[in-house]
Order: C-alpha cells, then structure tokens, then sequence
C-alpha cells in the first residue's frame, strides 16, 4: 500500500479538513494505510453512527470549524502540512434551503480562510474539492466541461459555485503557476466529482443511505425523484483522482494545478429508480415506495461530467463499474447490520488490486 502514488504520501504531514465525514473519513483511511502522518481538522463526526469511529485510526484530530480562524492558524502552525485536501463543508442541498446561511459561511468563507491559512504558512500542495454540482446546470445530456461556467440553483450547489470561483481568483491571484518558484511555492487544484457512494455514509437525503437505513429498520424507503439521473461512482473512485492530482503537485508538476473531474464512465449515469433496482438484487430485504412530491424544493434531474481531461492529461481511469459499485456498497452496509462487521478495509485492498491489475498508473 506505501508504494501507491509513487509511495509519494509516505511520511508526509497531510491535512485534511472535514475528515469526520463521509469521504473524509475514507481517505484518511487510505492515507494512514500508505504511511502519510495525518492531521484530521473538522467539526464533530455529522452523523451517529459514523464512519470514522469504527476505524480505529491512528491520526491526530483537532476539532473545529473552518470558519474560525485563529483555531485553523494554530492548528497550521502546529503540525505543519505539506499538503492540505480540504473537504470540510456543509454537503447536503436540502439542508442548504433551511440554512443557507450556514451553507455560505461554511462552504464560501471557510474555504477563504482555509486559504489563507495555507498562503501564510506555504503550504506546498492543495487539493480543494468542491462538486459537480457546482456547474451551472442547464440539464443537458453531455457531460460538464471543467471549463464550463460556475452556477448553481439552490443554495448548496451555488455556494460550491461560489469556492470554486474563489479557488480560481487564489490560483490566479496568489499561486498563479507563471510565478511558481518565483513569488510562492504552492500549487492549487479544484476536484470536481459526482455522485459518491459507499459504505459508511449516514447523511441525511442521501438515497444509499435512506435506503440502507429503512431496510435497517424494516421499512420501506420513500423515493421522491425516481427519474433522476447521475453519475453514481464509489467513493475510492474520487478519492484516487484527488490522490493522483496531490502526487502531481507534490512532485511540483504546476500544469496540473487546475480543475479536474472526476466521476464514472456513462454507464454509470442511472436513474434513482434503477438504482434502486439494482442495490435489491443484493439485499432481498429491501423495499421501496415512489412519492413524488410535486411541491417539494428544486432539485436537478439530470448532471453528468466530462472527465476527458483526467483521462487523457492524468491517465486517471474509473476501477469498478456501477454493477460491482452497487454490490460492494450494499455488502457493505449487509455486513454491518446484520453480521457487526466493517468492510472497510477489504474493499480498499480490492479496489487497489483491481486498479493494479487494469496497470493504472498510481497503482503500479
């Protein structure tokens, strides 16, 4: 595992904001398995259960909020990071309606600050995740160019709008790649990714999750949307892109500190409908109901990504398709509420020996 990347994150001090959440803490995970000392930043873990608390990880974790300065500064001058991956945000679109606000200060502002903190102590490397959702989205059936406009109809998916922006005044501004070496020393990305799904994941409004949990409970999960339509991806899938994109940057390749998707092949763009269909096929238990509440809040129906770029530039490829995407996530779930198991683990040395043998590049 240590020899992943070029074993470029071996002994390095890696920061990663929002590492109690989802994909968070996914790739402090990996991170720990391939040697990196990692400083996890964020608020309490969002959701009971969590993720994190089952990974018995050996990291340093500082608890607190990206929009308050004085604690990210301390935190930066204490441990030093040469590279930051900054996922700490408030996630969910419903939940951006009820606090917008909230969404603003936390995915605008807190990404400024996490900024600047970076600035002021030279930090060598960042990659700054953001979301698909951040394109303006005209429902369109070909996938999202990262040199598309910024957008966003409710409030959560314009404040990513908003970051990314702010991402692309920094790396134009402050760490602009003609200056490399010159007047700073940092290298700036933006990853952009669809929809993630995989074990450990207990957010609200989440379809994965609300039907794991109803099926937890014995009841059947309501599907408001069911012809909704995106690019389903397993959460390892990003998390290598991001990886990837930090190795580039650590190994002071500027050209690569830009925007970047990453998200599945069209196979894996299904409908919520289908999704449910297919996630059945490996949990018998599971149950459903569609109520389409034609009053309710704005929510997009169709988005897709172009991830020529990584393709071609990177040479990043997807490892699993959206068949063994749907089965791994569900025996994730099966696994730990029926048999108190966590999969964690196996599914990341699977997903690494899958990669290896399809000869990608940060896997051999």
């Amino acid at each position: 595992m240590k020899n992943l990347f070029k074993g470029i994150y071996k002994n390095k001090t890696v920061l990663v904001t929002g590492h109690t959440g989802f994909k968070g803490s996914w790739l402090c995970f990996w991170l720990q398995k391939m040697g990196a000392k990692v400083i996890g930043y964020s608020l309490e873990a969002p959701t009971k259960p969590n993720h994190i608390q089952f990974l018995n990880l050996n990291i340093e974790s500082v608890t607190g909020d990206i929009r308050d300065l004085e604690k990210l500064d301390k935190t930066f001058k204490k441990y030093n990071p040469e590279i930051v991956f900054h996922l700490a945000a408030q996630p969910l679109v419903r939940l951006s309606y009820e606090m917008p606000i909230e969404t603003y200060e936390t995915n605008v502002i807190g990404t400024l600050k996490v900024f600047e903190v970076c600035r002021k102590h030279q930090v060598k490397a960042i990659v700054n995740i953001t979301s698909d959702k951040a394109y303006e989205n005209k429902e369109w059936l070909w996938g999202y160019r990262e040199n598309d406009p910024m957008g966003g109809y409710d409030p959560y998916s314009s404040s990513k709008g908003c970051a990314d922006i702010l991402a692309s005044s920094y790396r134009n501004s402050y760490f602009n790649i003609n200056d490399y070496k010159v007047k700073h020393n940092t290298l700036l990305a933006t990853c952009r990714a669809g929809n993630v799904i995989g074990g450990g994941d207990w957010a609200q409004d989440r379809l994965i999750t609300d039907i794991m949990v109803s099926v937890s409970k014995n009841k059947k999960v309501t599907i408001r949307n069911p012809k909704a339509t995106r690019p389903w991806q397993h959460v390892l899938e990003p998390l290598s892109g991001y990886l990837f994109i930090g190795q580039k940057l650590l190994e002071e390749k500027k050209e690569f500190g830009e925007a970047w998707n990453f998200g599945p092949s069209d196979e894996g763009s299904i409908s919520v409908k289908e999704v449910v269909e297919k996630v059945k096929k490996h949990w018998e238990k599971i149950d459903y109901e569609i109520n389409q509440d034609q009053n309710g809040l704005h929510e997009a129906n169709l988005l897709k990504l172009d991830c020529s770029k990584a393709h071609i530039v990177l040479k990043w490829k997807d490892v699993w398709n959206s068949e063994i995407t749907f089965e791994r996530t569900v025996n994730w779930y099966k696994a730990f509420y029926e048999e108190n198991k966590i999969l964690t683990s196996n599914d990341l040395e699977n997903y690494v020996k899958d990669a290896k043998n399809k000869k990608l590049e940060w896997a051999i």
